[in-house]
């Protein structure tokens, strides 16, 4: 299985508002970075979309490091959070709906395809990667070409 380094970030001015993900994939010496931007959607959907498009660019199973300062993300998956809303129907342990189940769908999809160890760093600390990604997913979500996210919606 090839071994390969993701690292992501979203953004979001306003929350909700203008968003955006940025992202650096690599594998052996190469590298390839990806950013989009979105009109009225969540950080959590940017932090989220992020690590899924970056997933989703693999064209093999890997093995894959993926680098988020999303509390969210990271422990929704660690702690089996979004195991347990799938299994209740997508209802959190208080009954309300889980948030983002669209999301979540595609992200299973991901971690069932890959083996993804999921490593937290902290945001705006000085992580080069990290700093990177931000810089791509803030400048994304101020763009002028923003995509609708059409799966967002208020709860």
């Amino acid at each position: 299985m090839k071994k390969v380094e993701l690292y992501t970030d979203g953004a979001c001015s306003g929350n909700p508002g203008n968003g955006g993900y940025g992202g650096i994939l690599r594998y052996g010496g190469n590298e390839k970075t990806f950013s989009k931007g979105y009109r009225h959607t969540t950080n959590n959907r940017m932090e989220l979309l992020a690590a899924i498009v970056g997933l989703e660019m693999l064209n093999q199973e890997c093995e894959v490091e993926l680098y988020s300062d999303s509390k969210y993300l990271v422990d929704a998956i660690d702690k089996g959070w979004v195991y347990g809303w799938q299994k209740k129907g997508w209802k959190k342990s208080d009954g309300k709906p889980a948030l983002n189940v669209d999301l979540w769908k595609r992200m299973l999809v991901q971690l069932a395809r890959h083996k993804v160890k999921l490593i937290w760093v902290k945001g705006h600390a000085g992580n080069p990667n990290n700093e990177r990604c931000d810089k791509m997913a803030v400048a994304a979500g101020a763009g002028t070409d923003l995509l609708e996210d059409t799966g967002y919606e208020k709860v």
